[in-house]
């Protein structure tokens, strides 16, 4: 199965995940993940051939559910 790989989008809910360091034009500035705790639990959700290669979204980040069905990476 091959899994297609947004960075821009949240690898648990397929939503924007607002990462600074996604998008070239603001890859300069400081993200929110500097200043939020990132729930253990979330980090654990994430499939293994996702980790490290997208930035969770901060509603994610927190272990909340989703406010809208995304597409999640397939």
């Amino acid at each position: 199965m091959t899994i297609t790989l947004d960075p821009s989008r949240c690898p648990l809910c397929g939503l924007s995940n607002t990462c600074t360091h996604a998008d070239p034009a603001t890859a300069s500035q400081p993200c929110w993940c500097f200043s939020l705790a990132v729930e253990p639990l979330a980090l654990q959700r994430i499939p293994s051939a996702l980790l490290n290669r997208a930035c969770l979204c901060p509603r994610c980040a927190q272990n909340l559910p989703a406010a809208a069905a995304g597409s999640r990476p397939n």
